[in-house]
């Protein structure tokens, strides 16, 4: 997530050795000064989520017509099923491939909830 953090945030789209290697600086840097929370924090709200659709808030305000805070647990696995490829896989109408997926998502929430690290992250410490 941090690689794809530093791509999104901080180098134009594109492929050369050059931003190659600019992409793995400000992944190490990114690991270095932020935190694990404010990375995935970052990624979430700069991700494309959908054919023009960048960041969990305007997804959910598009696929759903509610905020982010609001979303179902089913709801926020569906966008995030689609992040490998949001142009290809569909949130609404749900494609197959993330209708499985969002199960899948779904399941490995519900195992992690206990976990307290898990636990500070959901309620914010």
């Amino acid at each position: 997530m941090s690689q794809q953090t530093a791509k999104n945030v901080f180098l134009w789209q594109g492929r050369s050795w050059v931003r190659k290697g600019l992409e793995t600086y400000f992944t190490f840097m990114i690991e270095k000064i932020w935190g694990k929370k404010r990375i995935l924090e970052v990624y979430l709200n700069v991700a494309e989520t959908g054919k023009g659709i960048f960041g969990m808030e305007k997804a959910s305000q598009t696929y759903f017509g509610k905020p982010a805070k609001d979303l179902s647990q089913s709801q926020a696995a569906a966008i995030a099923a689609a992040l490998p490829n949001p142009k290809k896989y569909s949130v609404k109408p749900m494609s197959p491939y993330v209708s499985a997926r969002t199960k899948k998502i779904v399941q490995q929430m519900n195992f992690l909830r206990p976990d307290r690290d898990i636990q500070a992250i959901i309620s914010g410490q």
